[in-house]
């Protein structure tokens, strides 16, 4: 709840009704696959890169049930307590929190539009595989002598994979479930 609303005496916060769903995404984000297997760099910026992944592809399935509009908004006001959190924790001064979560939501808003394009392209696959290796820190992959310079790489490729599986997944799921953080499982 935000300050202001604790200074007016509200006590009701909206977002309170879409919490579960984003600690759901965190924890999802958070999966040991996502880094043993698909290559993700487990440090700040990897772990930053797996949530706005997962996030991403909740809000572009919210985004196609109108009922999940406003929800989706207060998923994302959510991300932005939480990264405005993580910075102040991490040492980020009062003057300058704003112009990182500046950055965040323009990172995120990217994010959003190179994964809404890939999954709606003709060669999903290869298409989410190249947005996902401009937008996510891997570990330090083997050179590969057989691997085309122009595609993805395979970490790449096997992220898109899973990625794409759980958004599939998730394009099941019916609102309410969604909303009840019902996800993933």
């Amino acid at each position: 709840m935000s300050l202001l609303a604790r200074l007016m005496g509200r006590s009701h916060d909206e977002r309170d009704g879409v919490r579960p769903l984003w600690h759901r995404v965190v924890e999802i984000a958070r999966e040991k696959e996502w880094y043993a297997t698909c290559g993700v760099a487990d440090s700040v910026a990897g772990r930053f890169d797996m949530i706005t992944l997962i996030l991403a592809l909740v809000l572009l399935r919210m985004e196609r049930d109108e009922a999940l509009i406003t929800p989706s908004v207060w998923l994302t006001e959510l991300f932005v307590e939480d990264m405005d959190g993580q910075l102040r924790q991490g040492g980020v001064g009062d003057l300058v929190v704003g112009k990182h979560i500046g950055k965040l939501m323009g990172t995120l808003g990217g994010r959003l539009g190179a994964y809404r394009t890939a999954l709606a392209a003709d060669q999903a696959e290869r298409e989410l595989a190249l947005a996902i290796a401009r937008n996510m820190t891997f570990r330090q992959e083997p050179a590969q002598q057989d691997t085309p310079t122009d595609g993805p790489s395979p970490l790449a490729l096997a992220l898109a994979r899973r990625a794409r599986a759980f958004a599939a997944g998730l394009a099941l799921v019916p609102g309410d479930r969604v909303l009840a953080a019902e996800i993933g499982r």
